[in-house]
């Protein structure tokens, strides 16, 4: 049995957050995932915000760029519109993420954290209520690890949190799914395209990530509740879009769930356990991208556990500093961005024809960003038109 200050259960881009946050604060520190590469299997777009990488005091290797991104393109459900938004918020960059995961990993690594891959916790050793470290297979042998507090950085499945006593099940309306191809001879520019139509993808969108001048990310994600399954719309938008997919060629499958409901706070910490990242629902509802929130939340979860457990304090009293300080940081920004995204749920498609063709790019994007007053003040004469696109948009007020 080896004793380490904090372990952390997964090292994708919240582990790896993690275990370099606690190892700089002087922990020593384990980060163990079950995967033998780092990064596969992809479950997202892989876009990430420049400004997200500024914030972290991240440097992006060069390597693990597959295309800079300047701006993103929204289509309307009868593509008339196109609306263009440009600013600091969309400018980045689709990643290669078997890189950028290493990469964050090799970072944790070179501020003293051990990592094992290839490893899977199938247990948590519990003590007085406690948890207090994992039971893995290492090279299929099993073997203890002691922890004064462990993180469950390890996606939306999240066992460990589960086998501590967490409650991280998310309920099926608050969950999406998405599948992804990633495809050859689809022409790219520097900008993300998210097609916007309840009929493609209901409660959702397609959106076409470039990953260089003809390979691109294309995929769908649908709410839980909708059937067929995902991968039937994706299908079902490439076959009617020939304009623009008719010579692409598929050359890898990607997909997995979403959770896309309030982030966890207060129960995202019991005693000895913190869980971070979309273990923890920490997911933007609107677009499901879950990458630098979960990093963001790694740094957060790795600061306090490390404090804590040098102090040896990893009571939940003394833990729940990580949630105290994700409500004042980002859960505020999430919730608006919930209310937002029940309303959208409830526009049909001709409701969003009609918002595109009223609002001009600036409108939109105050509208995306959850400036909300600023939008219903230019609307009002298509509000009053729509009686029901008026009930729904009062509920942003």
């Amino acid at each position: 049995m080896e004793k380490y200050d904090v372990i952390v259960a997964g090292c994708g881009p919240c582990g790896a957050m993690a275990a370099r946050a606690a190892a700089k604060a002087g922990a020593k520190v384990l980060a163990i995932d079950r995967r033998k590469e780092l990064g596969a299997p992809v479950r997202c777009g892989e876009g990430i915000g420049l400004h997200w990488m500024e914030e972290l005091g991240i440097k992006m290797n060069p390597k693990a760029v597959s295309a800079e991104i300047n701006g993103s393109l929204l289509i309307s459900p009868d593509w008339t519109r196109k609306v263009m938004i440009k600013n600091k918020e969309t400018k980045g960059f689709v990643v290669d993420r078997k890189v950028f995961d290493k990469e964050l990993a090799i970072e944790a690594g070179r501020c003293g954290a051990d990592i094992l891959v290839h490893s899977e916790i199938y247990d948590v050793i519990r003590e007085g209520g406690k948890t207090c470290g994992v039971k893995a297979l290492v090279d299929g042998k099993k073997q203890e690890f002691r922890a004064e507090a462990v993180i469950a950085a390890d996606g939306g499945e999240s066992t460990v949190a589960r086998l501590a006593g967490l409650n991280t099940v998310a309920s099926l309306y608050d969950t999406d799914f998405g599948v992804e191809y990633e495809m050859v001879n689809v022409e790219c520019e520097d900008l993300i395209e998210v097609y916007f139509s309840n009929a493609d993808a209901p409660r959702g969108y397609v959106w076409i990530f470039p990953k260089g001048k003809d390979v691109a990310n294309v995929g769908v994600g649908i709410g839980g509740l909708h059937t067929p399954n995902a991968k039937y719309y994706l299908d079902k938008w490439i076959r009617a879009h020939p304009e623009r997919l008719g010579k692409a060629k598929t050359v890898a499958i990607k997909g997995g769930i979403i959770p896309v409901g309030a982030p966890m706070t207060d129960e995202a910490v019991g005693e000895g356990i913190i869980a971070a990242g979309t273990a923890a629902h920490q997911v933007d509802p609107i677009h499901g991208g879950g990458i630098c929130l979960a990093m963001e939340a790694g740094k957060m979860a790795g600061e306090v556990a490390a404090k804590n457990a040098l102090a040896k304090t990893c009571d939940r009293a003394h833990l729940l500093e990580y949630a105290e300080i994700y409500k004042k940081v980002r859960a505020p920004k999430l919730m608006k961005r919930l209310k937002l995204r029940k309303v959208l749920e409830k526009l049909s498609d001709d409701d969003f024809n009609a918002v595109f063709a009223h609002l001009d790019d600036k409108d939109i994007d105050n509208l995306l960003k959850s400036n909300f007053a600023a939008v219903v003040g230019k609307m009002s004469r298509l509000l009053l038109n729509r009686p029901g696109l008026l009930k729904a948009m009062s509920a942003l007020l």
